[in-house]
């Protein structure tokens, strides 16, 4: 028989865990209750070959997971029971990966587990703020609109991150065809020149010799160009794994123009929808906080977010830690200020989120508005350095002939 992983809780509180053969996960969990224990989670264990086969396994991608998310949404709120709707989505879904997955889900749900436990037991596949998200939804009996603010949540924090990488895609691109004229120039148009140098037998400019040994460096070496490139981009992802590293960093890049407050505005717009979302789905603040936290990429906010979560655990609510601490922008500060004092902290921070939502975009804007002029005309004075840096030269070497 297989093994199982078990975590369990007994009567007194106490948590306990271990491994026990059973047929199923049904058979697991009713040797459990049988021993006088109320079972949290129980999964397969799995052997190194299995688990190295799992690594290899295609992870749902955040559209995939809103979709699916939506999809079981909809037939709950239909009258459809949980076990049938995941039949359904198995049915429906072409995709393997994606039906490996609701087959896993439905089996466990089959065997007598929660839905947030079948959906914990999936890899990692699903976040913690996701399952539980799901677990408050099966505490209040409302399975289908919490599943439902979940998609509306995922929506948003999706459209959010694909308004900013639309908006970079034409920089990018610029600034790539920017890099390679500058490189095309430099190992196909320099040479040409350099021939005509050394006939001329006349000394160099310092600029043209630049332009030269650069071409030189492009044309023959561009193998070690390439590692040192990739050398540094390793130690740099090494060097911000780091934690002390990588909260002065985050606590630098706040401090930029432009950039910082784009940052700022971007998390404080995430923040705010999770904090919103969880809070709406009937959990306590504090448990929403420390979630939502979660979401924050910057250490620096991440950080301070923990300072006012220390506060609250002593009861001095949400808003005033986050003004000491100065935490988030100040309109947000007053905002919550306001929906916590009025008691309607979740639809204020739902306020506050569309609000730096549209900061957000206005901020990509004009960056973008600054950003695309600079590179145009910096490959501009980059170029124009090189065909003067040629001048130089040939007039130079005209003058020696006169």
């Amino acid at each position: 028989m297989p093994k199982f992983f078990y975590k369990a809780v007994k009567f007194d509180g106490e948590s306990v865990e271990g491994e026990i053969e059973a047929a199923d996960e049904a058979a697991v969990i009713r040797q459990l209750q049988g021993e006088g224990l109320i079972p949290i989670e129980t999964r397969t264990t799995k052997s190194l070959r299995s688990k190295l086969g799992r690594v290899r396994r295609r992870r749902l991608s955040q559209k995939e997971i809103g979709i699916l998310t939506r999809e079981l949404a909809t037939l709950l709120e239909a009258g459809m029971t949980l076990d049938r709707s995941l039949q359904i989505l198995v049915d429906l879904t072409a995709e393997e990966h994606l039906v490996r997955v609701l087959s896993d889900l439905q089996e466990r749900v089959r065997g007598g587990a929660t839905f947030s436990s079948a959906l914990e037991g999936q890899d990692g596949q699903f976040a913690r703020l996701y399952i539980n998200m799901v677990r408050a939804g099966e505490a209040s009996g409302a399975l289908d609109q919490v599943l439902n603010r979940l998609a509306d949540y995922l929506e948003r924090v999706a459209e959010l991150r694909q308004t900013v990488i639309s908006a970079l895609v034409y920089p990018s691109i610029l600034l790539f065809v920017a890099g390679l004229s500058v490189i095309m120039l430099l190992v196909f148009v320099v040479p040409q020149f350099t021939v005509l140098f050394d006939d001329m037998g006349a000394a160099l400019p310092v600029p043209t010799q630049i332009v030269v040994a650069a071409g030189d460096l492009f044309r023959n070496y561009w193998w070690a160009m390439l590692c040192v490139v990739a050398l540094i981009a390793v130690i740099l992802e090494r060097w911000m794994q780091n934690p002390q590293v990588r909260e002065r960093v985050d606590h630098r890049v706040l401090d930029l123009p432009l950039f910082g407050d784009l940052i700022w505005k971007m998390e404080t717009a995430r923040l705010c929808h999770t904090l919103s979302t969880l809070l709406k789905n009937g959990l306590p603040l504090l448990n929403a906080l420390n979630l939502a936290k979660e979401v924050v990429s910057n250490r620096k906010i991440f950080g301070l977010l923990n300072e006012a979560g220390d506060d609250l655990k002593h009861g001095r609510g949400l808003a005033g830690p986050l003004v000491r601490l100065q935490a988030l922008p100040d309109l947000a500060l007053q905002m919550i200020r306001v929906g916590e004092e009025s008691g309607s902290l979740d639809a204020m921070l739902a306020k506050v989120a569309s609000i730096y939502d549209r900061e957000t975009r206005t901020s990509v804007q004009s960056m973008l508005t600054l950003l695309e002029p600079a590179l145009i005309v910096g490959l501009g004075v980059v170029v124009a350095g090189i065909i003067i840096s040629i001048l130089m030269a040939i007039l130079g070497a005209n003058d020696l002939v006169f």
